[in-house]
């Protein structure tokens, strides 16, 4: 698939301030990644931290907070790791219901799944 970049909106916790970023889509990461220098300018601190495989295959421990994300006028608040970089993940993206369309290097919505709802 090929990779393209989109325009979003990071938000601090009470929603008073977002600022723009161009981001990679990144389906093969798990969390969005947002440069540590924006999440610290928002207010955004760390409440924990984990372990991450990278591409080589190698494993380092980040630091993860949550931020609100915008894209097309949807908001939601999503797990994001403290970076150096600007990447969008497949949770955020599943959280924002949208999937990317690698030909028209677009967002799409799509449906949210589910296996079965309880009667």
């Amino acid at each position: 698939m090929g990779t393209f970049q989109v325009t979003i909106g990071v938000g601090n916790q009470t929603r008073e301030r977002f600022e723009e970023v161009e981001a990679l889509v990144d389906t093969g990461a798990t969390h969005t990644v947002l440069p540590r220098s924006l999440l610290s300018e928002l207010g955004i601190v760390p409440h924990t931290r984990a372990p991450f495989v990278i591409a080589d295959g190698s494993q380092i421990e980040l630091e993860i907070g949550r931020a609100w994300v915008r894209i097309d006028g949807q908001e939601e608040l999503s797990l994001v790791v403290f970076g150096d970089t600007a990447l969008l993940g497949a949770v955020t993206l599943e959280e924002l219901r949208l999937a990317p369309d690698p030909v028209s290097q677009r967002l799409v919505p799509v449906p949210a799944l589910l296996m079965r709802v309880a009667a």
